[in-house]
This record gives structure tokens, C-alpha cells and sequence, in this order.
């Protein structure tokens, strides 16, 4: 329940949900797209129509299931329609201030704030919501429909606009239901996603199919759409002669509401834990507002260097939290091929499966988790921040040393099983070293090199895509407002690699086992605040995360606070070289869209090298199975 000032409650969160719809009249069509997202809302289906829009939701209600609160909603004339996922967070005190300028609610929804708020401000209700929302609102007096995606991206929201046909959905694959959509490979998207492990917005994997960007609307409107920015990360004013103190208390506070806030559930509710700082924050905070032990969910594998079973079980003991251990031991076929569907997309993230699998234990328990997601990108959290700090030492060697002996001897190294290791990194570090500097710090998250792009593929590949692999980076920094070289690192992974990445796997993943995420850590208030925080105290020396370290003493074990970044990933690599291997081999030489777009003997080449150890060519041989998976999926000749 949500309590209101003066004590009265309300019930009724929408959770997680699907919407779609589209710009004419065809119920039928509705009840079809919001089938293909029944995963995503089991309790519930609604479709309206008028003469120019269909919309359609799916919806798992909690308390209020009654036919008020059913969506698509109306307000009090049925002159605005909308559909919406996510859950906005002070739906109960906005319902307190729309109904003292005279708004009738008829449920306990929080969607129907979106109704009468929209009423009231028009487009700036959007300004006024805390939360993770996509929105679809048909509104008829204006023959205007609006589609808003939530300020961080949490919620992912896809459209499809061609010769005045537009169709909106949660997932692509509601919107390939339509037959207007035709299903065709975006060719050039696959360059991009080999490099970075997912295809940024606004572009997918299919032709004519696109993401709403995070903090971005679409508004059709006289046949004419327009998609425009309402939101961004502003990192031009900083605050260097702000005291630490005053930082540090300021973190606690924002991070503190937004666990209590997302915190207010009639469901059973637990948290992720991987011992890392980012989960065992939220444990912190969910130990201090609960009434009982809270359920916590951690993950592992047979091989250490890829675990942290060690440091999840020691905030789990010190906050008494009632800890269950999934540990993965082998990997089937039928789970990549599960999750690909559900991610609608190749994507190469190598948590992506074991994410799934928690998501899976974890429903037998709660229906929503709290997780750690953002942490490492609003603090500066991951290892890629010290490489880049380490890498400007390195410019001093003439580029030809740099690149002739030092990079040739690196490469001349056998990879290593463990995850990371000294050869591991070393290696990974001067790969990413030796990429142009125009990337920043991405240049340790790109996976494409000079080898790959001049042989990977096809010669009828390359003379239609046009190679410049970080025209999407430069594209990205060219919105970031600060010279601050932390601030603008942290600002290309908040707005560039994590929504299309981190998020749309985290949503979609956990959806697919009809569970619910929530990510405190990207309570936009928090967020904001971060951006007027200096870089150096984000990253001081080599500690990442510095301050987040300073707000965390007295809350978590100091073990916990200092200790490093680990990370948990799929074992990826070594499943290539045993278990997987024939899976592999098979997959990429019987599917015609990797015969197509890239060279077979090339990818033999570094199949027979990643299977000898001589390198680690698990991201992009990974990365080439998905493709392959994808396009077996969602295409009749796959």
C-alpha cells in the first residue's frame, strides 16, 4: 500500500506490464500484439479503439484487479486513453494534488495519475513523475498520440513509422504482429553491435523498427511524427567547493528514499545480492526500513574467479537476510535460444543468461527484486575508468613502440581460463589501449579491432556499410555539457551503453520469468545529483567509486566497501572450448545470415585460435551465435 498524508492508503501498483498499439481501427490485431507480450502482464488484457488508434495492455495487477483499474484508462469523459508499464513511485501524492484542483479518480492505479496529470500539465506531467515508465496516450479532441519513454530508460519502448502507419510496443516483437511490419535485417546495425554488444538508439536489429531513446517522446500528430528530448544528464554545473561531508550525506538521503520508495509493495519483495557495493547498498537499506528478514538471491559458478559467493554470504550474514545460492554448472541450448527471443535483439552481455536463471529462482519466492543496476555507471564504477587513467601514462612511448612491440608482444600471450588474472588483463588492457582515443574510456568495452573489421566480413557487407565504429560514441559526447574527463565518462555510459544494454536486459530478462526489477540507483533525483559531483571525487587515484565508498562507512563491513569490482559473468569463454564448442561450430556454418554478412574461413580462423587458447575470442564468437540465434527466431529463413 501507499499511504497519503493524513493516513488514508491506496493499492493498485501496475508492476510490470506490456503495452502496444497503433494508428487505426483493428481490435483483433490488438488482442493479438498484447498475446505475444502475455509474459509480461499474465492477470490481464484490455484493448479500446476508436476510428484512428488501437491500443492494447497486459498487465499483472497485485490488489486491484477490478474493472477500474483496467487499461487501457480513460479519465472522467474517455477523452484521453492511456496505456502504460512501470510503476511511478508518488503516484499517491500527485493523486492528492490533482484531486484538490478538481480530477475524480475512479481506481487506485497509479496509471491513472498519467491521466489526469496529463489533464492538468499536458506534456510536463512527465517532469513530475518519479519512476520507470513507457507511456502510450491517445489523445482524441487533438488527434494527438504520445509515446514517452522514462527519463533513464528503464522501460523499453519500440515504434514503427512508415507511410503514415505507425505501431508502438513494449517488445519489437508485439509490433512484428502487424502486417504492415515487414521483417528485414538491419544490416549495418550487426557492425555496431559487434563491437559494442548491443545496438544503441535509435536503431534495432530490423529495418524500420526503432527505439524511443531514454528521456525522448514521440508525438503523432497530423501524420506528421516528431521524436524530441525532454530529458538529459546535465553535467555543466559542478560544485567543487561543496564540503564532502555534505556529499556524503546527501548520497545516504537520496539513495535512503529511493529504497523506501520503491520499497512499498503488497507482494513478497527481496534484492539481488552479489556482494558487490551496488546490491549490498540496497540489502543495507531494505534491512533498516523492513519488518523482517529480507530474501536475498545471489548467483555463482563451479570456477571461483568467475564468483562471489564469498562476498555475498558475508552481507547476507551481517544483515541475517534469508540468502538463497543458484550456482550454474552447465548451460543448455534451450536458455540462449530463451533469451535471445525475450531480448528481441542480439546482445552479447555475458550476464545476460545467468541474470535470467536468478530471475527464475528468484520468482518461486517474491514477485519483485530490488537490483544494483546503475551503480557502476553513476558513481564510476567499472575497471574501464582506471585503464583509461592508466593508458594516458602510456603516451609518452612513441606510437610506434606502442603499437609494434608492445601491442605484438601482449597479443603474443595465451589466454588464461580464469576470468581475469594478470596475462587476461594485460592483454585486455593494451587491446583497448591501442583503439583510437576518440572513445574514451569505451575503448575498454569495444570488441571489434583492426583484424576483425579488415576480415570478419563478407566483401558484399562491406561495400554497403560504411565502418566507422565510434560514430555513435562521438554522437554521444557531443550532448555532454562538462570538460570534466570522469563526468564525461560517466556520462556516456549513463546515456550511451547502459539503456540499450544493461536496462533492456535486466527488464526484459527478469519479465520473462513474470518477475519485477526495480533500480534504486536510478531514482532520477540521484542521478541528478551525481552529475553536479565533481569527477574527482568519483575517481580518486585508481579507487572507483570514492565517494559512494565514503557515503557506505558505518552501513556496510568494511571489506565489503573497499574491496574491488568483480563483476558475474557467464564462464563464456571456457563453455566455447568444451561444452558448447559443437553447438558453436554448427550454429554459425548452418545459418545463412552469418554465411551472408561475414567470412566462414575468417570465423573458422578464430574459432581454431580461441579453442587453442592462443587468444579469447569469446565476446565476438559469442556475439556471431547470437546473430545467428536471432535471425533463426524472428526470421522464416533463419
Amino acid at each position: 500500500p501507499a499511504i497519503l498524508p493524513g493516513g488514508k492508503t491506496f493499492f493498485g501498483w501496475t508492476f510490470m506490464s506490456g503495452i502496444c498499439g497503433f494508428n487505426w481501427r483493428d481490435p483483433e490485431l490488438g488482442r493479438r500484439m498484447a498475446g505475444v507480450l502475455a509474459h509480461r502482464g499474465p492477470d490481464q488484457e484490455g484493448v479500446w479503439c476508436d476510428e484512428f488508434v488501437t491500443l492494447a495492455h497486459r498487465r499483472l495487477g497485485v490488489i486491484d484487479l477490478s474493472a477500474a483499474a483496467q487499461q487501457p484508462m480513460g479519465n472522467e469523459d474517455g477523452s484521453v486513453q492511456v496505456v502504460s508499464s512501470g510503476t511511478i513511485f508518488n503516484f499517491a501524492e500527485l493523486r492528492v494534488e490533482l484531486e484538490g484542483k478538481g480530477h475524480r479518480f475512479r481506481s487506485h492505479s497509479d496509471a491513472e495519475v498519467i491521466v489526469h496529470g496529463y489533464e492538468e500539465w499536458g506534456f510536463e506531467v512527465v517532469h513530475k513523475l518519479i519512476g520507470s515508465f513507457a507511456i502510450g496516450l491517445w489523445d482524441i479532441p487533438r488527434k494527438r498520440l504520445w509515446l514517452v519513454r522514462d527519463r533513464i530508460g528503464i522501460q523499453p519502448l519500440y515504434y514503427y513509422f512508415k507511410d503514415g502507419r505507425l505501431a508502438f510496443g513494449s517488445e519489437i516483437k508485439a509490433i512484428l504482429e502487424a502486417p504492415e511490419v515487414e521483417r528485414r535485417v538491419n544490416h549495418a546495425a550487426l557492425y555496431t553491435y559487434l563491437g559494442f554488444e548491443f545496438i544503441p538508439a535509435p536503431e534495432t536489429a530490423f529495418v524500420d523498427v526503432y527505439k524511443v531513446p531514454a528521456g525522448h517522446w514521440a508525438v503523432l500528430e497530423g501524420g506528421q511524427l516528431r521524436v524530441e528530448s525532454y530529458w538529459d544528464l546535465d553535467m555543466s554545473v559542478q560544485h567543487p567547493e561543496r564540503p564532502v561531508g555534505a556529499v556524503v550525506e546527501r548520497i545516504r538521503a537520496l539513495i535512503d528514499d529511493a529504497v523506501r520508495m520503491q520499497m512499498v509493495a503488497d507482494v513478497p519483495l527481496g534484492a539481488f545480492l552479489s556482494g558487490g557495493l551496488d546490491s549490498s547498498t540496497l540489502v543495507a537499506m531494505m534491512h533498516k526500513h523492513g519488518n523482517g528478514r529480507v530474501k536475498t538471491f545471489t548467483i555463482g559458478f563451479p570456477d571461483k574467479t568467475f564468483s562471489e559467493l564469498d562476498y555475498a554470504k558475508t552481507v547476507a550474514d551481517h544483515f541475517d537476510t534469508d540468502h538463497q545460492v543458484l550456482i550454474i554448472d552447465e548451460m543448455d541450448e534451450a536458455s540462449i535460444e530463451k533469451s535471445i527471443w525475450h531480448l528481441d535483439e542480439p546482445m552479447t552481455d555475458l550476464s545476460a543468461i545467468p541474470l535470467m536463471m536468478l530471475c527464475q529462482q528468484a520468482k518461486s519466492y517474491v514477485s519483485v527484486c530490488l537490483s544494483g543496476e546503475g551503480g557502476d555507471e553513476v558513481f564510476a564504477g567499472y575497471d574501464r575508468y582506471k585503464a583509461a587513467r592508466l593508458a594516458s601514462a602510456l603516451n609518452i612511448l612513441p606510437k610506434r613502440v606502442r603499437h609494434n612491440w608492445l601491442g605484438k608482444w601482449a597479443m603474443g600471450l595465451k589466454d588464461r581460463p580464469e576470468k581475469k588474472g594478470p596475462v587476461n588483463m594485460f592483454k585486455r588492457f593494451v587491446e583497448g589501449a591501442l583503439l583510437p582515443e576518440e572513445a574514451l574510456h569505451l575503448r575498454w568495452q569495444y570488441f571489434m579491432n583492426a583484424r576483425f573489421e579488415e576480415n570478419l566480413f563478407s566483401d558484399s557487407y562491406r561495400a554497403r556499410v560504411t565502418f566507422d565504429p565510434f560514430a555513435p560514441v562521438r554522437a554521444a559526447n557531443e550532448r555532454c555539457r562538462t570538460d570534466d574527463v570522469v563526468n564525461r565518462q560517466a556520462y556516456l555510459d549513463t546515456r550511451f551503453m547502459m539503456t540499450d544494454g544493461v536496462l533492456m536486459k535486466a527488464n526484459k530478462l527478469s519479465l520473462a520469468s513474470g518477475l519485477d526489477i526495480r533500480v534504486p540507483l536510478l531514482d532520477h533525483r540521484l542521478v541528478e545529483f551525481m552529475g553536479t559531483v565533481p569527477g574527482h571525487l568519483k575517481l580518486r587515484g585508481l579507487t572507483t567509486k570514492y565517494i559512494f565508498r565514503l557515503a557506505l562507512e558505518g552501513i556496510l563491513p568494511k571489506e565489503i566497501i573497499w574491496r574491488g569490482k568483480q563483476g558475474y559473468s557467464l564462464p563464456v569463454k571456457n563453455l566455447l572450448r568444451t561444452q558448447l564448442k559443437d553447438f558453436m561450430v554448427t550454429l554459425l556454418h548452418d545459418s545463412p545470415l552469418i554465411r551472408e554478412d561475414f567470412s566462414l574461413p575468417f570465423v573458422d580462423e578464430l574459432i581454431a585460435e580461441h579453442l587453442a587458447m592462443t587468444h579469447n575470442h569469446n565476446h565476438v564468437l559469442w556475439g556471431l551465435m547470437n546473430i545467428a540465434i536471432w535471425h533463426r527466431r524472428f526470421f522464416p529463413n533463419g
